[in-house]
């Protein structure tokens, strides 16, 4: 029979606090720091500064989770970290299986998230964590369900570097046919992009541009956001213009390169699979065939993107201009090359299409595992 306690009952928690500032290095100085969500890599955390003043300290084993912003993300400490203020270190006493905790936390999730507090950003507390309730079962058992989720969260990360897998295999693809294009090693013929495609920058005239009477039509537009997450293919959209909408903005048609110019996303690229409608914030490139080929032509933007988000202004939102794009200079190797790696990245791309769908039906086995897990019908 379970048994339901709060969750400080049965786990100790270690609220982080921010170091004094004059303890911060980036020498490896002291201790890695921790100070949130942004400091988690894929499996352990990625510190990018130290401290020489550490209050609050992480031990081997501990979960490290997110209470700040990024409530509820969590990674596991394999070392000694000082704790700063956007997180917590979560261990699990003798009644708690931490593996067990790893996945309840994960479960539960979405319940501390609404807990969260503040103007600027959500943050949860010690008392919001510590009064989560949990059922648990004996200690057998619990590590009987972390077993069975850890399987099944494992097929799921080895689907997910099969994906990563096949993202390198498209660069080395290029590579090998063209070479690196800033540095043009096989030194093939030079044009500038403007003389292989159109650069022309999106439009979106209203103000304010949340302006309501503008939306929810038909026609799909697109934001730097869809840029960024569609990885490379853009054939969805989060928000649509009506005809009023429309008549204020510019669209671009299927197979033009578009690329975000400010902020965050800044050098984002993607092929678009569909005709969107684009605001200023985004450059449309329509690459004339007998010239160049898209898919060459996108990924050579991404090897420049790097160099522009070096290059941005920092003393304002940084952005890129027509000016910086039309005149940027490309390896132009032959057209049939071109097509050659096209056809190549197609075959990649229906791989990749069908390990994603994998992805999903693993991703509802593993929420349907847990949903049951956690129910007490695992």
């Amino acid at each position: 029979m379970n048994v339901v306690c709060r969750l400080d009952e049965v786990c100790e928690i270690v609220m982080g606090q921010a170091p004094s500032g004059e303890a911060y290095n980036t020498d490896g100085k002291g201790w890695p720091l921790i100070a949130g969500a942004g400091d988690f890599g894929e499996s352990a955390p990625q510190s990018s500064k130290f401290t020489t003043e550490a209050t609050k300290l992480s031990r081997v084993g501990d979960i490290v989770l997110g209470i700040r912003a990024s409530i509820g993300e969590k990674v596991i400490a394999d070392g000694e970290y000082c704790l700063g203020r956007g997180v917590a270190g979560l261990r699990s006493r003798n009644a708690l299986d931490p593996r067990f905790l790893w996945h309840w936390l994960g479960h539960i999730s979405p319940q501390l998230t609404v807990k969260g507090k503040g103007a600027t950003f959500k943050q949860v507390n010690k008392q919001d964590i510590g009064e989560l309730p949990i059922s648990l079962p004996s200690l057998q058992a619990q590590r009987r369900i972390a077993e069975v989720l850890d399987r099944a969260e494992a097929l799921r990360a080895k689907r997910r570097s099969v994906l990563a897998g096949l993202d390198t295999l498209t660069q080395s693809i290029f590579l090998d046919l063209f070479g690196n294009p800033i540095t043009n090693d096989k030194d093939w013929p030079v044009s500038e992009l403007q003389d292989l495609a159109s650069v022309e920058r999106g439009r979106f005239t209203p103000r304010p541009r949340n302006d309501p009477s503008f939306y929810g039509g038909q026609f799909p537009f697109i934001q730097t956001g869809d840029i960024s997450n569609c990885g490379g293919r853009l054939s969805s959209w989060t928000q649509t213009l009506n005809q009023r909408g429309i008549a204020v903005s510019r669209s671009f048609q299927p197979g033009t390169i578009v690329i975000a110019i400010v902020g965050a996303t800044l050098g984002m690229t993607a092929i678009l699979d569909a005709e969107v409608y684009c605001p200023d914030s985004v450059v449309g490139i329509q690459v004339q065939p007998k010239k160049a080929h898209a898919e060459y032509i996108e990924r050579i933007l991404r090897f420049w993107r790097p160099i522009f988000v070096a290059k941005a202004p920092e003393t304002a939102r940084a952005n890129i201009n027509l000016e910086t794009l039309r005149p940027l200079r490309v390896p132009n190797p032959p057209v049939s090359l071109q097509s050659e790696f096209a056809s190549l990245v197609k075959v990649v791309e229906r791989l990749k299409a069908a390990h994603r769908i994998s992805l999903i039906q693993l991703d509802t086995l593993f929420a349907v595992l847990q949903h049951r897990a956690f129910r007490g019908e695992l």
